[in-house]
C-alpha cells in the first residue's frame, strides 16, 4: 500500500513538473507573459475609451460655446443698431449668414469664399461684398472687432446694402482651415466639404485655388476659371452669376 501511495505521489509529482515545464521555455513563464499581455491590452483599451470620452466631451463643449455665441448675437436689440443707407440694418440676416457655416448640414460649407476685414478701405470692401454676393459666394470675417457685435454692424452697414447680408459670414474656422493670414484672399474649392465642429480640429479640405492680394472679385474668378485649376468650375459658375446680375 505504501509503495502504491508513493507511486501515485511520484506520478502526480512527475505530471506537475511536466506541466510546469510545459509552461516554461528557457526560463520564461509563458503563462505569466500571456497574463501580462492580456493586462496590457485591457489597459490600452481603457486608455482608448478614456481618450474617446474626453474627445466627445471637448467636442460637445465646443458646440455648446458656439451655440451660446450665436444666441448672444441674437440678443442684440435691433432698436440699438445703427442705421444704414436704406434704414435699419437687418441684423437677423447677418446672424443667419454667420450661423449658416457653423450649423449647416453635411457638405454645405461655401465653395467661393472672399476673406475680408473691416480694416480694408470702405470702397474696396463695398465692391467685394457687392461682387461676391452677385457671384453667389460668401464674404467671411474672422470675428467681431473688439468682440462687439454693435461695432461690427455699425461698420459693416457702411458697405453692405439690403439683400446682401445673407452673403456675410463670421467664421474663424474658415480662416484657420485655409490658413488665411492676409486679406483680401479669394478661394474657390473643387467640391463640397464639411467644416469640423470644434475650434481646434482640422478640416479636411478638397483641392482649391487661392489668390491673395488687392484685386477685384472679377479678376480673381477670371484667373481661377482660366487657369483650369481645381476651383475652375466653381469660378466659372460664379462669373456667370455675376454677368447675369449686371444691369
Amino acid at each position: 500500500m505504501r509503495l502504491l501511495t508513493m507511486g501515485i505521489l511520484a506520478l502526480v509529482g512527475t505530471a506537475t513538473i511536466s506541466a510546469v515545464l510545459a509552461q516554461t521555455v528557457d526560463g520564461v513563464d509563458v503563462q505569466a507573459v500571456k497574463k501580462r499581455a492580456a493586462d496590457l491590452a485591457a489597459d490600452a483599451q481603457a486608455f482608448v475609451e478614456q481618450v474617446k470620452d474626453r474627445g466627445d466631451q471637448f467636442r460637445q463643449e465646443a458646440v455648446t460655446i458656439r451655440e451660446a455665441g450665436t444666441e448672444n448675437m441674437r440678443r442684440v436689440a435691433s432698436t440699438d443698431l445703427p442705421k444704414g443707407p436704406a434704414g435699419a440694418v437687418d441684423f437677423d440676416e447677418i446672424v443667419q449668414g454667420a450661423a449658416k457655416n457653423v450649423s449647416g448640414r453635411s457638405g454645405e460649407a461655401p465653395q467661393f469664399i472672399a476673406f475680408a476685414s473691416l480694416s480694408m478701405p470702405d470702397a474696396a470692401l463695398k465692391q467685394m461684398v457687392r461682387d461676391t454676393a452677385s457671384a453667389g459666394g460668401v464674404v467671411v470675417f474672422r470675428g467681431f472687432p473688439n468682440n462687439s457685435a454693435k461695432e461690427f454692424v455699425a461698420r459693416i452697414s457702411k458697405v453692405v446694402e439690403q439683400g446682401q447680408f445673407a452673403s456675410i459670414g463670421i467664421d474663424p474656422r474658415l480662416f484657420r482651415a485655409f490658413d488665411v493670414q492676409a486679406v483680401p484672399t479669394y478661394v474657390t474649392v473643387s467640391s463640397d466639404f464639411d467644416l469640423c465642429a470644434g475650434f481646434s480640429c482640422t478640416t479636411k479640405l478638397p483641392p482649391f485655388d487661392r489668390m491673395v492680394g488687392n484685386v477685384t472679385v472679377d479678376y480673381a474668378l477670371s484667373t481661377f476659371a482660366g487657369g483650369n485649376g481645381p476651383g475652375a468650375r466653381v469660378a466659372g459658375v460664379a462669373l456667370s452669376n455675376m454677368k447675369r446680375a449686371r444691369p
